[in-house]
């Protein structure tokens, strides 16, 4: 059989700058990607399409957000091709009991295969038995689903596992929430299709993650192409399909600034920008910098110079750390921090232990800083 897998759309995150009408750029760039990415998905004619979690960013999704995946089923459903989804740590509720967005799309769609109740079901498609563990809120609960999903192996059809684990033969790129790490050696079946991690990788000869549709950030390879996954489980291979024309995140480098005054800086600046796509996201650090010097530099030269682009971030590293350098941002992060987890959908408890971690790896980077 031919399977056709998309994983970690995000429909609803949003960065950056607002568009004129109010929506934010990148929130449209995620769902023109999730769209898109189906779109892929079909034009590949499998016989089974899976989404592998966090279709949404949120587990409250906006309207917007939830008719963005409408359409995306709707066009699933128009071809007949059958669908199989899980919930990822992103879209599931923190406490039980908590509606999901996926049980509202399964009154919409009863004829997929919709996983998100937080424990095992497996759905018998043709030649495959596909075995669906989601989000849970606690690693054991996934090993217990893991192992009764090994217990109801089929001794005739092909056994695929799809779940959304941290794996941990792969090095984390980030700390993200509610994450559940697992060896992949306790994930067994014939293959296994996991979400999570934003790009294409594989785990074991029968392990691959199906990599997201859009780049998130600096910290989430973004010179690696992002798209669907396609297993053939006749041969034994999953290949990865790039989705074209998403909009470019890229790292301008790392250039070494000692000495140099603003107008030395603003040369910088402009040679690195040169050549640069219209509409991209670019990040440009400068190693060295003396704090005096950059305080001088004109911002609207490096507005008129960065002007072609969605955004732009100078990140300077001073030339000693010990000088006085004002970094109001960063200081305000922590704050930031817990007053965006007081807001969450968590328990308390639960926030006091999220709020607290969040805190370590800011005042960290700020030390780094």
């Amino acid at each position: 059989m031919k399977i056709a897998a998309l994983g970690d759309a995000h429909v609803g995150r949003s960065t950056y700058p607002l568009a004129n009408d109010g929506v934010n750029i990148r929130e449209r760039d995620f769902e023109d990607s999730f769209l898109s990415a189906v779109d892929l998905l079909l034009e590949q004619n499998p016989d089974l399409i899976l989404f592998l979690g966090d279709i949404f960013d949120f587990p409250r999704p906006s309207f917007r957000s939830f008719r963005t995946v409408q359409k995306g089923l709707f066009a699933i459903r128009n071809s007949g091709v059958p669908l199989v989804a899980i919930s990822g740590n992103h879209d599931t509720p923190r406490l039980r009991g908590t509606e999901s967005p996926y049980g509202a799309l399964h009154d919409v769609f009863p004829e997929f295969g919709l996983i998100f109740k937080q424990k095992y079901e497996f759905f018998d498609i043709r030649d495959v038995r596909v075995h669906g563990i989601p989000q849970m809120l606690a690693e054991s609960d996934t090993l217990d689903a893991l192992d009764l999903a090994a217990s109801n192996k089929s001794l005739t059809k092909v056994n695929l596992v799809i779940t959304h684990p941290r794996v941990k033969q792969l090095a984390p790129r980030y700390a993200d929430i509610n994450e559940i790490e697992l060896d992949a050696e306790s994930i067994r079946g014939d293959f296994a299709l996991l979400g999570h991690y934003h790009f294409h990788a594989k785990v074991k000869e029968n392990i691959w993650y199906a990599g997201s549709t859009d780049t998130f950030s600096f910290g989430d390879n973004p010179e690696v192409s992002k798209g669907i996954a396609v297993l053939d489980t006749d041969a034994g291979l999953c290949s990865h399909i790039p989705l074209a024309g998403r909009r470019p995140l890229l790292d301008a480098g790392f250039v070494s600034a000692l000495g140099f005054g603003p107008k030395d800086i603003e040369r910088v600046i402009e040679d690195q920008l040169r050549g640069t796509p219209a509409n991209a996201v670019v990040k440009l650090r400068l190693d060295g910098v003396d704090p005096s010097a950059f305080r001088m530099v004109n911002p609207g030269i490096i507005r008129d110079l960065s002007g072609h682009l969605l955004y732009f971030r100078l990140e300077p590293v001073y030339v000693s750390s010990a000088m006085g350098v004002e970094l109001p941002e960063l200081e305000s992060i922590p704050s930031k921090w817990a007053h965006f987890v007081e807001f969450q959908d968590v328990s308390k408890d639960e926030k006091v232990e999220i709020s607290k971690m969040g805190i370590e790896y800011i005042n960290k980077a700020i030390e780094a800083s």
